[in-house]
């Protein structure tokens, strides 16, 4: 049987997590841009568990944009779906079923956009929430009265518009609105081009004025992994579990983090789901969440990818299953990341705590993440990452970092190109080629022609347009990246881990 309303009262597996009747008949609160996974596996999630709680008592409308696809497996289901979650947490294994009951309903925006116009009338709405990706946040001078709009904020701000005139501009009907877009001051670009596209429509001055001042944007910062739908084996047996079929079913890592920026209590009362979870903040302020999850997740992910590779790991929990490769993250992150990012506002405390929790993530057996997918614009996310963390420990150490220097080393034999076709760039680790994904890759092409270990490290740490500062000005770490670069050549990726393992111990 497939998933449905009618069919909740039959399912009979131990341990689900299922709505009851009442629970269909709660009115639509949020209005939600995308249909996309980490919708459906984190703020869907949050409203989903308020709701089983009776705290929060609002569903989801989702606006679905994109032209592929449609609403039918939506409505087949009666936007039913499985929240599988798998993962490790605190140590110990985590294997929940949760059935999520927060959607309402699907809305296909080109065939249908006067019924996305007609939730702009609904009293009870009260929250927007987007994740249209990086590019969605863009400004296209459009016509807002189209129907519909193409971009992202022009659909929003007719959405705005059309609430603004029904309620004839009453101050208490704007709405609470949360991108989750992963750039900083995501809210505030957004506030940014809906101005400005309504200053290109000619829209009135009063409206701009209540579009400002009567609507509450709120920065935020989503992390959970959600790849989405389980492995054609685990989901049909996750299907024969719990007795029913789901082409909707989907997974999560059993980390959750939705840090919202606001100080207001009008918006911390509407988002009352927050209640509910320890995963969801809010704070004035969101740039500590930001720094963690940057510096010790991104950062040590960054440092140790190209090492993982060279040392003929595919997947990171292949890797974290290496009592060497383990030990190095671990040590890279607790003994040289965490200390360096504290501040009067982030204690150490905190960074070892988030430390922990990215360690449970990286060994959980149910996520299939490639080390070679980490590598894709291998040099910015370097620079981005890592340089300051680098600038910090020597500063506050006064010696260079040796877990930092070494998947630094790594990096730059990584980014050693032996092949070129199609214009593409090629490595060579453990007999095999691999694609280096990265803008600079002809640039490393060059640099290593000379196979001069002395002056490819001084001419790459001195390039202050690749890391904005002469790296070869911090003391020691030029001689260090040499150190560490030949053993790495000489010895191999596995041999080289153990010796600096034995650094710390």
């Amino acid at each position: 049987m497939l998933l449905s309303k009618k069919v909740i009262s039959k399912i009979k597996s131990d341990g689900m997590e299922a709505p009851d009747d009442d629970y269909f008949l709660l009115p639509e609160k949020v209005l939600q841009f995308g249909t996309g996974v980490l919708l459906r596996g984190l703020p869907d999630y949050f409203i989903d568990k308020a709701n089983k709680k009776k705290i929060f008592n609002g569903r989801v409308v989702i606006i679905k944009s994109t032209e592929t696809g449609g609403a039918d497996a939506f409505e087949k289901q009666d936007s039913l779906y499985t929240l599988c979650v798998r993962g490790i947490e605190n140590g110990k294994n985590v294997d929940e079923n949760i059935i999520n009951a927060s959607i309402s309903r699907v809305i296909a925006a080109k065939n249908n956009w006067q019924e996305v116009l007609k939730c702009a009338a609904n009293e009870d709405m009260q929250i927007v929430i987007s994740n249209t990706t990086e590019v969605g946040l863009t400004l296209v001078k459009e016509n807002v009265h189209a129907s519909p709009p193409e971009s992202f904020p022009g659909k929003l701000l007719a959405f705005l518009y059309q609430r603004y005139q029904v309620f004839n501009g009453d101050t208490s009907k704007g709405m609470v609105i949360i991108p989750t877009e992963l750039i900083p001051n995501n809210a505030g670009k957004l506030l940014s081009i809906l101005r400005e596209l309504a200053i290109h429509n000619n829209l009135e001055a009063a409206f701009i004025t209540w579009l400002e001042n009567s609507n509450h944007f709120c920065n935020s910062l989503v992390d959970r992994i959600v790849p989405g739908k389980l492995n054609s084996i685990e989901h049909k047996k996750t299907e024969t579990q719990n007795g029913y079929e789901d082409d909707l079913m989907i997974m999560a890592e059993p980390y959750r983090l939705w840090a919202i920026e606001s100080s207001n209590e009008k918006v911390k009362d509407i988002l009352s789901f927050a209640k509910t979870d320890k995963g969801v903040v809010i704070v004035l302020d969101i740039t500590i969440f930001r720094e963690l999850k940057l510096r010790l997740l991104n950062g040590s992910h960054t440092l140790s990818c190209g090492l993982a590779h060279l040392a003929g790991f595919t997947t990171v929990k292949e890797a974290m299953n290496d009592k060497l490769f383990e030990s190095y993250i671990k040590d890279l992150m607790l003994a040289e990341i965490a200390p360096s990012i504290t501040t009067n506002n982030l204690s150490i405390a905190q960074a070892n705590d988030f430390a922990a929790k990215v360690l449970d993530r990286y060994r959980n057996p149910y996520i299939e993440h490639q080390w070679l997918s980490i590598t894709m614009q291998y040099s910015s996310k370097m620079h981005m990452r890592n340089i300051p963390t680098l600038k910090n420990y020597v500063k506050r150490f006064n010696h260079v970092p040796e877990h930092i220097s070494f998947g630094f080393a790594a990096y730059l034999l990584f980014m050693k190109p032996v092949a070129i076709r199609d214009n593409k760039y090629f490595g060579e680790a453990n007999g095999k080629e691999y694609i280096i994904n990265d803008d600079k890759a002809a640039y490393y092409y060059e640099i290593w022609k000379s196979n001069d270990i002395d002056a490819i490290v001084k001419n790459v740490l001195s390039d202050q347009k690749l890391w904005g500062d002469d790296l070869t000005m911090i003391n020691g770490f030029e001689t260090n990246i040499k150190k560490y670069l030949r053993r790495l050549i000489s010895h191999g990726a596995k041999k080289a881990l153990e010796e600096i393992n034995a650094i710390n111990k």
